[in-house]
Formats: structure tokens, C-alpha cells, sequence
């Protein structure tokens, strides 16, 4: 039997109400959800701003409902230990990396066809990408989740997002990911130009461990002002330096 514990955190409980009626209802309109946590308007919006932040739900511009986000259908993260020893040797890299270029720098890794952040470090300047670490994004759209993606042998891309009982993409959005994955695989970086998020852009590149294995992505992500294509090639340049040191601190069998 579950016992309510002694001293419930009200908000917290509330948000995971959010989240359960999310998962089951599959939309939630502001109102309702007020209604059913037996709280104002203004309270459910916060709580509701809060899983749109942390990408458990996601804000219809037409009908302004919340709908489950991806951190809802993103598959379970495997090997956390392997996880956070990835953390703890590339933290120093990507915290050179941020310095160095003086824009946020992250780390990530694939699940499915979802990209998860393991780490962010932001950048010190005042308008910069916050941190996205937790945050689940689609792997066909990401700078990283592109970068790892072309690693995979095209009918193993095909299996993931075109084969399956419930395809991922149609015939035109699969076509553009086979043609992005072919540009990263011949300049080994992938770009997102706003694809994600508006106002933001980012590059990625693939960690390699001691036996040559793709286990995890790092980007610089920017704000799109500070991201003209003249910027492109230095940023690929650091970043993959970066990547080749960050690589040799890595042990064989990691991923």
C-alpha cells in the first residue's frame, strides 16, 4: 500500500498530476487542468510553463491545448552508468570548449530516434542558450541527433524511421534526412538552423571512443544573430578538435 508522504510538496504533486493526465488524455486545455488540480488559472499556467519547458508537454499554437511533449514518448535512457562517466570525462571539454568559443556547448546522446541532452555549459554572455540538459529532442532534426544519425547504414535509417508499424517520417521529410545525413557524413559536422527552436542554431559532431566508436554528440549552439555562415567553419574547427581530445580520454568499450 502507497501512503501519502508526511510532508507533500503540493507543486510537485500537481505537476505530476499534469503529467499523468498528459500521458492518458493525450490533450489538456488550461481550464481543465485548473479544474481538476482545484487551483487558478494563473497557477496551472506556470505549472503547465514548466513541463513545456522541460519538454514533457507542448503548446498547440492554434488551439492553444497542451499536448504530451517528447520527454513523454522518448524511449527509457540505458546504461546510466556508462552515462555519467560519460559526464564526468567530457565535463572538462565541453567547459574548454564553452570558453573557447564563448557560446553554450552541450552534450548528447541517442535514443531511438530521439536525441537526450546529457550536459550543458552555458555561455557567459548575457543573450545565450540556456541549459538543455534533460531535454529530448527528435534525433532527425538535431545538429547532434544528425551527427549520430550518420553513423547508422542507410537501411538501418530506413528501419528506424520509414519501415517500422508507424512510420516516424513520410516519404519527403525522410528524403531530406538521408540528404543531411550525406552532407554531415562528407564534412563530418551536422548543422540545425532554427529547425528546433526558433532563433537558435547549433552544430554537431560525434565523440568517438579509443576504438573509433560514435558514442555520444557534442554541439555549440547559438543564437541564430550570432550564427552567420561565415561563422560555420570555425565553430566545425573547434568543435572538432575538441572532439578528437575529448575522444582520447575516453576508454575502448564505453559504448
Amino acid at each position: 500500500m502507497k501512503n501519502k508522504p508526511p510532508y507533500p510538496l503540493s507543486s510537485v504533486d500537481n505537476a505530476l498530476r499534469l503529467i499523468h493526465m498528459l500521458r492518458d488524455e493525450g490533450e489538456l486545455r488550461l481550464s481543465d487542468a485548473a479544474d481538476e488540480l482545484g487551483v487558478g488559472r494563473s497557477t496551472a499556467h506556470r505549472l503547465l510553463s514548466m513541463l513545456v519547458y522541460r519538454d514533457f508537454a507542448v503548446q498547440d499554437e492554434t488551439s492553444r491545448t497542451y499536448l504530451p511533449g517528447a520527454a513523454l514518448s522518448a524511449g527509457p535512457l540505458n546504461g546510466q552508468t556508462r552515462n555519467q562517466e560519460l559526464r564526468r570525462l567530457l565535463m572538462p571539454h565541453l567547459e574548454r570548449l564553452c570558453h573557447q568559443v564563448d557560446e553554450s556547448v552541450n552534450l548528447m546522446v541517442r535514443v531511438g530516434t530521439h536525441t537526450r541532452f546529457l550536459a550543458t555549459v552555458e555561455a557567459r554572455q548575457v543573450l545565450h542558450v540556456g541549459d538543455r540538459q534533460g531535454t529530448v529532442l527528435p534525433a532527425h532534426e538535431s545538429s547532434g541527433g544528425k551527427a549520430l544519425l550518420a553513423e547508422l547504414p542507410d537501411d538501418h535509417l530506413a528501419e528506424l524511421y520509414l519501415r517500422g508499424p508507424e512510420p516516424v517520417l513520410g516519404e519527403a521529410e525522410f528524403g531530406r534526412l538521408t540528404r543531411d545525413v550525406a552532407q554531415t557524413r562528407r564534412c563530418g559536422y551536422a548543422l540545425n538552423l532554427e529547425a528546433t527552436e526558433a532563433g537558435i542554431c547549433a552544430i554537431g559532431r560525434v565523440v568517438r571512443d579509443s576504438d573509433g566508436v560514435a558514442i555520444a554528440a557534442m554541439t555549440i549552439s547559438a543564437p541564430t544573430v550570432r550564427f552567420p555562415a561565415e561563422r560555420i567553419d570555425p565553430l566545425a574547427k573547434a568543435l572538432a578538435a575538441t572532439a578528437a581530445r575529448a575522444g582520447r580520454d575516453l576508454p575502448s568499450g564505453l559504448g
